[in-house]
């Protein structure tokens, strides 16, 4: 999968006095019915997250407090680094993409928006093995 089809997004914010608010609904911010949600927090700035692909599962990834990077691989050699750093916008990862997470501020959290329920089958948890599936492929 081309590196191409990872891309950030930016959701509309609704905010006055108040605060803000910002609502994502599936097939219509992002482009897949979401399935699962769950958060990573607590992650120092030295820890790698991810390290995985998905056959399957669709991602968009938002820093809904704090900031990380994340870095997506295509196995083909192509890298790209991502800065999530405002609650407003995610990062789009289509299935058999790798990637990484890392450099978490303290107070990072990190919402992660599934396409899919979570199936271990489908993970692909070794980069090489990652690298082999999309050179088979290619």
């Amino acid at each position: 999968m081309a590196l191409e089809t990872v891309h950030m997004l930016e959701f509309p914010q609704h905010g006055d006095e108040r605060g803000h608010l910002v609502v994502i609904e599936g097939k219509s911010d992002i482009p897949f019915p979401i399935r699962r949600v769950f958060y990573i927090y607590g992650s120092d700035a030295e820890v790698m997250r991810g390290q995985h692909a998905n056959r399957r599962t669709e991602f968009v990834l938002i820093n809904v407090s704090g900031r990380s990077k994340v870095t997506v691989r295509d196995g083909l050699g192509n890298a790209v680094t991502f800065a999530l750093n405002r609650p407003h916008t995610g990062i789009y990862i289509p299935r058999m993409v790798w990637k990484e997470m890392c450099d978490f501020s303290a107070d990072s959290v990190l919402l992660v928006l599934a396409s899919e329920h979570y199936d271990s089958a489908e993970y692909i948890r070794s980069y090489d093995e990652f690298v082999k599936e999309v050179s088979r492929h290619a």
